[in-house]
């Protein structure tokens, strides 16, 4: 899962010369105009890396060439090639260009976890984790931690502020024995 407020608008594509330039390819994501005081981002071992543009000139609708401050040699721009470029999403959208009522998982901590057979617990954290997010919960005072899949997920009740989950079979044994 990618940090929450930012889009994906391109990629880095090539090395453009031996002073640090870059060819880029845009998406139609891209904002337009570009103000170089808002940095674009990158992933790098799994933080997002703010990039502040020097220079910037648009080639054609769906390509540019850049510069980025502290990106002063072909060495170090050839470590942004093939990442993916990242843009703060404006205020009131989503990535998906959406409202924003989207809701996240780490938006359920707090939430009470009803874990089937009356079983109940309090999603008291959630550890992001691209191998195996996980919801750490409180269940009677047990330490209980359970898969943020999508497949384990049955329904969420805002208004009531409750999640139904449907677990394998012995998971909570695991604690409870």
């Amino acid at each position: 899962m990618r940090d929450r407020g930012l889009t994906k608008v391109g990629r880095v594509a090539k090395v453009f010369g031996n002073a640090g330039e870059l060819s880029l390819g845009l998406l139609d994501t891209f904002p337009d105009p570009i103000r170089h005081e808002e940095p674009l981002f990158v992933y790098i071992d799994k933080l997002a890396v703010p990039l502040f543009l020097e220079r910037f000139e648009r080639r054609g609708r769906s390509g540019a060439t850049a510069v980025f401050a502290d990106i002063d040699s072909e060495l170090r721009a050839s470590e942004l090639v093939g990442l993916d470029l990242y843009a703060a999403t404006p205020a009131g959208l989503d990535e998906d260009g959406d409202d924003g009522d989207e809701l996240y998982l780490e938006d359920l901590v707090g939430y009470t976890a009803l874990l089937g057979g009356g079983r109940m617990a309090e999603i008291a954290g959630f550890i992001d984790s691209e191998l195996n997010p996980l919801f750490r919960m409180d269940m009677q005072g047990v330490e209980v931690f359970v898969p943020a899949a999508d497949d384990l997920l049955v329904e969420v009740d805002e208004k009531r502020r409750t999640v139904t989950f449907a677990l394998p079979d012995g998971l909570l044994e695991l604690y409870t024995e």
